[in-house]
């Protein structure tokens, strides 16, 4: 039954975890979904958790779910904000969304990363790291 479902490839679709400065000039951690395309991402169902170590294993965060009405062409949306006690986990995002009433569905893991090794995301003129 399942092997029977399609689901497409994603392309176009980034998620990332950048800083930024808030009104008084403090450091602001985020994750952003980004869509290069050129098409609106509809209903989007996002599901964050954290583990300490690559099988999953270890200390774990919280598990959090967000849903974003759309994300127009070439855009970005705020996922959530992100503290960097959680740089030293697997940060995971797993995003589903419609596009033409076709599901789309992909895993993204951010590796543990120092909040100095970081490099320039350019849809979000941000620094910050892309997950994978």
């Amino acid at each position: 039954m399942k092997k029977d479902i399609e689901i497409p490839e994603v392309t176009g679709v980034k998620v990332a975890v950048a800083k930024s400065l808030d009104q008084n000039g403090e450091s602001e951690w985020r994750a952003y979904l980004i869509n290069e395309n050129l098409i609106d991402l509809e209903q989007v169902m996002i599901t964050t958790k954290g583990y300490e170590k690559a099988d999953g294993s270890g200390r774990k965060t919280s598990i959090l779910r967000h849903v974003i009405q759309g994300v127009a062409p070439q855009s970005y949306a705020i996922i959530e904000r992100v503290q960097p006690t959680t740089f030293g986990f697997y940060n995971e995002f797993w995003v589903s969304f419609y596009i033409l009433n076709e599901l789309f569905d992909k895993k993204f893991v951010l590796p543990p990363f120092l909040e100095f090794d970081v490099e320039i995301i350019d849809t979000l003129e941000l620094p910050g790291k892309l997950a994978h």
